[in-house]
């Protein structure tokens, strides 16, 4: 019997059944089946699970029985090294399958997608070896371009020529129409070594792989140019055209519409979604929003290469350089800074060190303050994380290391290299586009891990931001990207945890936050006032912390601007349950009667005198 022609650059794949089960193997065939995709030979030797689980369709039902009839599918022998594994059958020969679904449900004994389920030896699923697949009749789509290496392309190029484009400059000619992933990673690995991350080299396969092969003619595509959404109808297939500098050499033809649309009146879930930074992002999600915005019809005017006079005229192309917004009064007065003067030193600071650290005792606002200049220095939350440190956080927690991870399908557990909070935020402030726009880590409680453990060589590059150092775990040589800025808190009423080396001294700038200096101590006067309170917790503040002589245990007003402080009986509670232990703690061993200095009657008594 002649052997089926086998789909040429298909590797072959595998599926691990669960539970110690066996594995199955097979390859794609050039055949197409019943359904439009490719048959799938299921190798001789393959162990598929003989036990059937309730909802698996007819079809599988009968199609096991035969096989098992004809003698196609045997008893596995048993294994002695995998006691109490589940019952097991085997192929005894080849068995073509009408798709790689059907084998994959074959195997596991439930239905399963093939093009997920099955894996190349990498790793990498099948679905990256198909050029064709369903997809939904209408899909939308995010194509960044305000930033593509310093030029505005939306206004320069796109609007104006009726286009939308993605860099690649390092690919070769592409001759397939539709490019698997499988090919795309190989041109991407070849032409962009040494020029790319492994985790940039992987999105910008799927950037690719999006805009040459899933994005269709009659799909909606929206882009943001200078504040405003613009959105437009695919007009055309891809094309690699020349291109100055490289930076729009792949293209689709685009109607435009002629209505934009102000960012900040966009519905939430744009919002959202238009916040995913990524070059080229599926909005399939909120298409009906999208659509709504302009009530799309089939008489919708757009816009094109022939009326592009409509347009504002391109301007000479200017880099757009890193910046943060200037402070604002507002800013000032709705954080209850005394003077606008300190949140302007607070953004030089960051300018200047990029680093930063505010600290003081508990109670000072420290992690508050630091996450509200982020979200107004970086433009939003989506441009902030937070991470708190502890005592057995490391440096594969922080950056990058290899951690267990369960495979959904097996359960099978394997160790594979993972991204930590501070590599997935400068592989994002490092994207195309992204460049000019601050992102901010805020690390709370900096001083209570081990710092040297915790950075190792970022260390060295949180001084050098300008240089790069080759990677412990993915050997990726890496930068701290310039627009990646990082605060950190500190508490220091904890002595062990209080002192850190000069290494951490030289490379972060140290702002405090003390009760007795502002902008902290008056901040609970000012709180009052515009909640229209009583001010009488401020003075008693003012009067506790005189009495302490350690400013390191001073107390910080946020434990006053709660609600539940000024409900009956609450600032009492308030005192008894959360200022009294901290101090009790502080003079443990002394023999003093913190009740009798710090209490509440003691600090009223000592008022009319004041």
């Amino acid at each position: 019997m002649p052997q089926p022609d086998r789909l040429p650059n298909s590797p072959d794949f595998r599926v691990t059944l669960p539970n110690g089960g066996g594995e199955a193997r097979g390859h794609l065939l050039v055949e197409f089946g019943g359904n439009g995709t490719h048959k799938f030979l299921l190798e001789e030797g393959s162990e598929v699970a003989a036990e059937m689980w309730q909802g698996l369709g007819d079809y599988q039902r009968r199609l096991r029985a035969e096989l098992r009839e004809s003698g196609a599918l045997v008893d596995a022998p048993v294994d002695p090294q995998r006691p109490g594994a589940p019952a097991r059958w085997m192929a005894a020969h080849d068995i073509v399958c009408n798709s790689s679904s059907a084998a994959a449900s074959l195997a596991y004994g439930y239905n399963a997608s093939g093009p997920e389920t099955w894996r190349s030896a990498e790793g990498h699923p099948l679905a990256d070896y198909l050029s064709t697949g369903w997809r939904p009749p209408h899909k939308g789509w995010l194509v960044r371009g305000s930033n593509v290496s310093g030029h505005n392309l939306v206004r320069q190029l796109w609007l104006k020529e009726g286009v939308v484009s993605l860099v690649g400059g390092h690919l070769p000619p592409l001759e397939e129409a539709d490019p698997t992933k499988s090919s795309l990673r190989r041109f991407v690995e070849e032409g962009y070594e040494g020029a790319a991350s492994y985790n940039q080299k992987r999105g910008l396969v799927d950037e690719l792989h999006a805009f040459l092969t899933q994005m269709r003619v009659g799909d909606t595509v929206a882009t943001i140019g200078d504040g405003r959404l613009y959105l437009g109808e695919i007009t055309g297939g891809p094309v690699q055209a020349a291109s100055p500098g490289g930076l729009s050499n792949l293209r689709r033809t685009v109607a435009w519409q002629a209505q934009s649309h102000a960012y900040e009146e966009l519905p939430e879930t744009v919002q959202q979604k238009l916040s995913v930074q990524h070059d080229v992002v599926d909005l399939t999600g909120v298409l009906d929003a999208l659509d709504g915005l302009t009530g799309r019809t089939e008489d919708t005017v757009m816009v094109g290469p022939d009326d592009a006079s409509e347009l504002p005229t391109a301007e000479r192309p200017t880099p757009r350089e890193l910046s943060l917004p200037e402070v604002t009064e507002d800013l000032a007065a709705d954080l209850l800074v005394h003077d606008r003067a300190w949140l302007d030193e607070m953004r030089e600071l960051l300018l200047d060190e990029r680093q930063l650290v505010l600290y003081g005792p508990p109670g000072t606002g420290k992690t508050y303050l630091a996450m509200k200049l982020a979200e107004y220095l970086g433009g939003g939350p989506e441009q902030v994380k937070i991470v708190q440190f502890h005592p057995s956080y490391a440096y594969e927690d922080f950056f990058e290391g290899f951690r267990p991870a369960e495979d959904p399908e097996t359960r099978e557990v394997a160790f594979r290299l993972t991204a930590g909070p501070l590599r997935e935020l400068a592989d994002l402030a490092s994207r195309e586009g992204n460049r000019h726009i601050p992102h901010f880590l805020i690390i709370d409680e900096i001083n209570r891990a081990n710092l040297a453990k915790v950075f190792g060589e970022l260390y060295f590059l949180l001084e050098y931001r300008t240089r790069s150092v080759r990677l412990t775990y993915s050997g990726d040589d890496f930068a701290l990207p310039p627009n990646l800025f990082v605060i950190g808190t500190m508490n220091t009423a904890d002595r062990s945890i209080a002192l850190v080396d000069a290494a951490m001294r030289r490379r972060f700038a140290f702002v405090e936050l003390s009760p007795r200096t502002e902008p902290t101590a008056g901040l609970l006067a000012r709180w009052l006032k515009r909640e229209g309170r009583d001010p009488e917790p401020a003075h008693l503040l003012d009067a506790l912390n005189a009495r302490i002589d350690d400013a390191d245990f001073a107390i910080g007003p946020s434990y006053l601007m709660k609600p539940g402080v000024y409900r009956d009986g609450g600032l009492e509670r308030t005192w008894r349950t959360k200022i009294l232990p901290l101090l009790e703690e502080h003079h443990y061993g002394e023999g003093l009667d913190v009740a009798a200095r710090y209490g509440l009657d003691a600090l009223r008594e000592q008022r009319p005198s004041a």
